[in-house]
């Protein structure tokens, strides 16, 4: 009973070990800043599959305007490594449409995403995906995927 338990040990330690170790060649977060980590799952046909990332926070809002934050997210290479890592450097200022809010409306928490085009990764589940973001920022994450076959175009 000891061996077995000894063996089953031995066997989860570098399991363990290796979990840890994943982040080993990312930097840790400056001061000010958060690291967020997505542990994307194996799948088929990872080519055919997008990951987008969408960074923000949950703040409160008139609940009628579409608000959006300043920034960009940007990707960087660890040197001597060649893994991507993603970093939002700042956030700028909220903004918003400027429609009127009814009188006397109620204020609305909501997730505000930082504005632009959205943020789309190849999808890879060998690698983490690490985003660093100011303190008090949100990370989320959609997968996005397309049909293994591809649409004919006509002449014309």
């Amino acid at each position: 009973m000891k061996a077995l338990l000894c063996l089953i040990v031995g066997l989860t330690l570098p399991v363990m070990a290796a979990d840890t170790d994943k982040l080993k060649a990312y930097p840790a977060p400056e001061d000010g800043m958060s690291r967020h980590v997505i542990d994307l799952p194996a799948r088929e046909n990872e080519d055919d599959a997008k990951v987008q990332i969408i960074v923000g926070k949950t703040v409160e809002t008139d609940g009628v305007n579409r608000n959006f934050f300043g920034g960009a997210l940007e990707q960087r290479t660890i040197k001597g490594w060649g893994y991507n890592y993603h970093i939002l450097p700042v956030l700028g200022p909220m903004a918003s449409t400027r429609m009127a809010a009814p009188p006397g409306a109620p204020k609305v928490e909501k997730f505000v995403p930082v504005g632009g085009e959205p943020y789309l990764i190849r999808y890879n589940s060998k690698l983490p995906v690490v985003v660093y973001v100011p303190d008090g920022c949100e990370v989320r994450y959609r997968i996005w995927s397309a049909p293994a076959d591809a649409e004919p175009v006509p002449e014309g």
